[in-house]
């Protein structure tokens, strides 16, 4: 009784840290929640207000009309469809055969692959910039979401992690029975691996949603913009329209929200599969 008493209150202690660091973290969001429906006067108040005193649910339409935001949505949602379509056709292809095809010069590969997830973007991102300007696709989306189909290395060592704890009895079973290596691969291997799959697929659609670099250096039309190129229009040279790019940010936000909890569970088992190999 003593010892179930005693594992209850831990329990109970352990709940409650996990409750304040998660209202810790979730602040962030909470405060761009409250300036999203906050009349002017109540921005810069001191302390600050975190429930307004009105809540200005028409900021949420005028930020729509503020910018063209069904159009840099469609961008937004090309170029994420894009990337992520191009990450889940090369990396698995890339990661089964480093993890489970035999052949020479195999295990270089995957080294010079770890080297170049320890490469920094700004160290590769003018001989890029080079590369798709000598192809005239610059001022394109091209170059956002084109990379993604050529693998990315830390999305083929995840799966080369995940294709390494299968049973190697899978694929023997496949071949006794005739079966080709991409048979195997697409038939047998693949559908293992739908945890991971959609791990990747999480990890770059975040990206390519969240992404305000690529788009700033490749795009030039405004008519191709994305809706974190989008956001830079609420400030201008004498001030910022806060609330409706907090708005904004709420609507940009929520979608990435809903996709996590959505594949919350085959995200975590991705990851964790991953790394016990």
């Amino acid at each position: 009784m003593k010892n179930r008493t005693l594992q209850r209150i831990k329990n109970l202690a352990t709940h409650l840290c996990l409750i304040v660091f998660g209202l810790f973290f979730l602040s962030p969001f909470l405060w761009l929640i409250s300036t999203s429906l906050k009349p002017d006067e109540e921005l810069f108040l001191w302390p600050p207000k975190w429930i307004p005193s009105t809540l200005m649910w028409s900021n949420y339409p005028e930020a729509i009309d503020y910018f063209p935001f069904f159009t840099y949505l469609r961008n937004t949602l090309t170029i994420t469809g894009l990337a992520a379509l191009g990450v889940l056709l090369s990396c698995p292809l890339v990661a089964y055969s480093l993890a489970r095809i035999p052949w020479r010069g195999s295990k270089p590969l995957f080294g010079l692959t770890l080297i170049l997830m320890m490469l920094p973007y700004q160290v590769t991102m003018i001989p890029i910039f080079i590369v798709f300007k000598q192809l005239g696709m610059v001022g394109t989306n091209v170059p956002l979401w084109l990379p993604a189909f050529f693998g990315a290395p830390f999305f083929i060592f995840l799966l080369r992690q995940f294709f390494m704890g299968l049973p190697k009895e899978l694929e023997d079973a496949g071949r006794i029975d005739g079966a080709s290596e991409f048979r195997i691969y697409s038939r047998i291997m693949l559908p293992l691996c739908k945890p991971a799959l959609l791990t990747v697929a999480l990890f770059q659609i975040i990206g390519s949603w969240t992404d305000y670099q690529g788009p700033l250096i490749y795009l030039s039309d405004e008519a191709q913009y994305t809706l974190m190129l989008g956001l830079s229009s609420f400030k201008t040279q004498h001030g910022a329209e806060w609330q409706m790019m907090m708005a904004s940010n709420v609507m940009i936000t929520l979608p990435i929200i809903i996709l996590y909890f959505g594949v919350q569970k085959a995200f975590i088992r991705g990851i964790t599969f991953s790394g016990i190999k």
